[in-house]
């Protein structure tokens, strides 16, 4: 690429730490600037980023502060740039998230905290994750680094993914086609949905599907849009889901009117499984960005058609 000046504009909810964090990796060739119209870069957060996307008339690249860039791949949007996101840094929290909050359950430590109160001293037989069968709905890196941790604790772990089929150094036991999901859930005694927004996932957790569940743990850490709610809400009230643990929703804020605030049986997270760490994220910025200043295609590239 040639040696002139790439203009990066930032627009996050951090602006002042991502742009020291830049600044220290003293990047060549790269300026910051606080015109839209200059800009050949953009650092952003999609959701604040999508209503001002027509303002960056010279626009290359867009690297996503977030894993999920599903507010800038609607068909309504320009599509004439190339889109990276975060990826390989969410593993951990989501799998920290996960197995926390199965053995919280399995071992009732919320309910001590209840008899606690009350000064109960009233132990309960438990259950240890081990040999639990946990299927996980996407088998990226998420999916796959949890899966990982899960064997740590002796757990089965089916991968359900679009091809039907695992990759060379998986850690899934078992891989079922994404039609077969309901198959899966058959076998699971935990879900965990960690699928991108996409037309083929919307929807993907229905009635047909939950129904085969018998007494489950579900997580949704994905898209809100993968549930179809009226199915959750019954699936829990027949106990093929015994508690759903839900951290992302087609709304957010989650409305104060949803049933989901008040079912005893379903614990809400305002979207905090993983977040994004500033640091982080310019590291893979950077990564990204001297490979692309050299002359470096860019990898790992959002296929629009695809929405991942």
């Amino acid at each position: 690429m040639n040696n002139f000046t790439k203009k990066l504009f930032i627009l996050t909810e951090q602006n002042e730490t991502y742009q020291k964090l830049v600044e220290s990796y003293d990047l060549p060739n790269l300026a910051i600037t606080q015109e839209p119209r200059e800009a050949h870069i953009v650092l952003a957060a999609p959701p604040l980023l999508a209503p001002q996307l027509n303002q960056f008339e010279n626009l290359q690249w867009v690297q996503s502060t977030y894993a999920g860039i599903d507010t800038l791949i609607k068909d309504s949007l320009r599509q004439d740039y190339l889109l990276t996101n975060v990826k390989g840094i969410f593993g951990q929290q989501i799998a920290e998230y996960v197995l926390g909050l199965s053995i919280e359950h399995f071992r009732h430590f919320g309910l001590y905290r209840q008899q606690q109160r009350k000064q109960q001293w009233l132990p309960h037989p438990y259950q240890t994750l081990n040999s639990k069968t946990m299927v996980i709905a996407g088998t990226g890196e998420i999916g796959s680094y949890l899966a990982k941790m899960a064997k740590v604790f002796g757990i089965v772990t089916i991968g359900v993914n679009t091809r039907g089929i695992p990759k060379a150094d998986s850690s899934f036991d078992y891989i079922y086609h994404i039609d077969e999901l309901a198959s899966a859930i058959s076998k699971a005694d935990i879900v965990v949905s960690t699928l991108p927004e996409t037309v083929s996932t919307q929807g993907i957790f229905n009635q047909m599907a939950l129904s085969q569940a018998n007494s489950i743990l579900f997580f949704n850490v994905g898209r809100g849009s993968s549930v179809e709610q009226t199915a959750l809400i019954e699936a829990l009230d027949r106990g093929n889901i015994a508690h759903a643990f839900l951290d992302v929703f087609p709304q957010e804020p989650l409305p104060s009117e949803h049933p989901y605030w008040s079912h005893p049986n379903i614990t809400i997270t305002p979207h905090i499984a993983a977040v994004s760490f500033p640091e982080q994220v310019v590291k893979i910025f950077a990564d990204h960005y001297i490979e692309w200043e050299q002359g470096y295609s860019l990898r790992g590239c959002i296929d629009f058609s695809k929405g991942y």
